[in-house]
């Protein structure tokens, strides 16, 4: 709580009250990494400190770890540190090129302090000499009736195992109507992550077919091609996905965001398609990245761009294109090795992946790779020069909006704000470029991010998810707004119908300009929680304490029952398909 202060400063007294209602969960904790004490002291042979000092030691680099790690990663993540950022640990390259080499070092160096402060105090409460085993029994006496067990040099003992079967766990921790940060504060960090591994890995709650019925009716009842607005003037246009890095709503003026941060999008928006309903799938861009190309949802727990078992059963946006006639591109100006992105980028599939390895040493200035301004620069050579004649799918992802904020651009005094104003900057300039080059009359630029941005919020805050999309280009019949509800996932079957193309193979994704959309609904998560938001309000449901952390303007039990019932069908989807 002191750490993440600035997430939110709560007082001496409030704190107090965090720590008296996670207190149960640590005395169960610590009596769970007693368990192996108390058996050893039950032997008198061998010293009880020599045996268990290879225990403590593992069990000091845990605990210095697990709790270390959770302070540090909440400033980030907002949620506890639980089993699915091991998937992130394991492409260490994004951590190193988010943060300083000083904010490392230093985290590491307080990791190792606190390592060696629980391990000295560890050994030296442990006696070094052998102990006496107690005498445990006494002869029966039915004069006095006194007991044939002498249990009262186990009461220790005793006492750790029943605290260990007390029925506490996370759930204990939560209480309804307190902010995010202080139920996740009551929650002991080692608790939470161990216990993670042991989480369902289906999250059946229901009936399978009551959750399948759930799920067509959101998403099964719009694959018809009745479209009741035709954005474009042709079907066949060349299409630019402009993947902005984190660009949450939070930034943009007509979504009550920050007014300055964006100007350029601002001057676009009335020039183009708005959609001012549209929600990003989950928080990370490897999340992001797979819903909108593939056109399915996100999972809390599973990584679809790590996965390689999962690729097969994924439609694909660019394979759709490439089946109607069109070439793909990908441009990363970072590490494709990052999250198996390469992988997964390779089988959408993509004809031409430009990464950092596209641009010379002097272009790569960021610990990312190259600067947003330096790639989108390139990438207008590229697109000057494709063939004509064929049409063609280009995503360009960018990387600037992300720590460390080191950008070449200085107009805003805080340096995360203006890092989003930079590739603000950089879009309004690439779109004049276009503008005035031949290629944009029959040019579609999607402008849309992979997730959002927590910017003095938490995950209780259902504006994470909202961001900004807008369609662009000579190709756009006339500017217009789209106030329909719709997910990232969305996406392509709401293009592909606007091209003529057949969308039924995108189980997860929704036609929204379609008049069979007759549930307009947007779904959401994140490792620790799933957002539903539909037409009676919005709800966010905490999914490892099982209760709900946010109800607009009203609780609903039939959100929260669709919202679990979509989370347990993306798993049982994705069971069935390792079957």
């Amino acid at each position: 709580m002191l750490y993440n202060r600035e997430v939110e400063s709560i007082d001496f007294v409030g704190m107090l009250g965090v720590w008296l209602r996670g207190l149960p969960l640590d005395i169960r904790t610590a009596c769970l990494c007693l368990l192996v004490p108390a058996l050893v002291s039950l032997q008198t042979r061998i010293s009880w400190r020599r045996l268990l000092i290879p225990y403590y030691i593992v069990l000091a680099v845990c605990l210095a770890c697990l709790i270390a790690g959770d302070i540090v990663m909440y400033e980030f993540w907002k949620f506890k540190l639980n089993a699915v950022v091991l998937s992130y640990a394991m492409s260490p390259e994004g951590a190193t090129s988010s943060v300083s080499t000083w904010f490392l070092v230093s985290r590491l160096g307080t990791t190792l302090l606190y390592f060696a402060v629980l391990l000295f105090g560890f050994v030296s409460f442990t006696p070094k000499e052998k102990r006496v085993k107690p005498k445990s029994y006494s002869r029966l006496k039915l004069k006095n009736l006194k007991p044939i067990i002498n249990w009262r040099p186990y009461t220790w003992h005793i006492f750790i195992v029943l605290v260990v079967l007390l029925p506490i766990d996370i759930r204990f921790c939560y209480r309804q109507g307190n902010t995010l940060m202080r139920n996740h504060a009551a929650v002991n960090p080692v608790y939470g992550f161990v216990t993670s591994f042991w989480a369902p890995s289906t999250f059946d709650v229901m009936p399978s077919e009551e959750a399948h019925e759930v799920f067509r009716t959101l998403y099964a009842d719009n694959d018809g091609d009745d479209i009741q607005d035709t954005l474009l003037r042709n079907q066949r246009p060349n299409i630019l996905v402009i993947q902005l890095e984190s660009f949450s709503g939070k930034f943009v003026k007509e979504l009550g965001g920050e007014p300055n941060v964006t100007p350029q999008l601002s001057r676009l928006i009335p020039q183009g398609v708005w959609f001012s309903n549209y929600y990003s799938n989950s928080f990370r861009t490897d999340r992001g990245t797979v819903s909108l190309q593939t056109g399915h949802t996100a999972h809390p727990t599973v990584s679809l761009m790590r996965e390689k078992k999962y690729h097969s059963m994924l439609a694909s946006l660019p394979r759709a294109l490439k089946d109607a006639g069109y070439e793909t591109y990908y441009l990363y100006a970072g590490p494709m090795t990052n999250m198996g992105k390469k992988d997964f980028v390779s089988q959408l599939p993509i004809d031409s992946i430009y990464d950092k390895h596209d641009f010379t040493p002097e272009e790569l200035e960021t610990a990312w790779g190259a600067h947003d301004g330096t790639a989108a620069y390139k990438m207008v050579s590229w697109l000057q020069d494709m063939e004509a004649g064929k049409p063609w799918y280009f995503t360009f992802q960018t990387i600037s909006s992300h720590e460390p904020w080191i950008v070449p651009y200085h107009r805003l005094a805080d340096e995360k704000l203006n890092a989003f104003a930079y590739t603000d900057d950089v879009l309004g300039q690439l779109i004049t470029t276009l503008q005035n080059s031949p290629i944009w009359d029959n040019l579609l630029v999607i402008i849309i991010p992979d997730h959002g941005f927590l910017w003095h919020q938490t995950f209780e805050d259902p504006e994470f998810f909202h961001s900004p999309m807008l369609w662009l280009g000579g190709a756009v019949k006339s500017p217009a707004q789209v106030d329909v509800l719709m997910n990232q996932s969305d996406i392509a079957a709401t293009l592909l119908a606007q091209m003529g193309l057949p969308h039924n193979d995108f189980r997860w994704s929704r036609n929204v300009l379609s008049r069979q959309y007759t549930h307009p609904a947007v779904y959401c998560n994140y490792p620790a929680g799933l957002l539903l938001r539909d037409s009676t309000g919005t709800t966010l449901y905490d999914i490892t304490a099982r209760k709900p952390i946010t109800q607009q303007p009203a609780p609903s039990e039939e959100r929260i029952r669709r919202a679990r019932a979509l989370l347990q069908v993306s798993y049982e989807e994705l069971h069935n398909d390792k079957e």
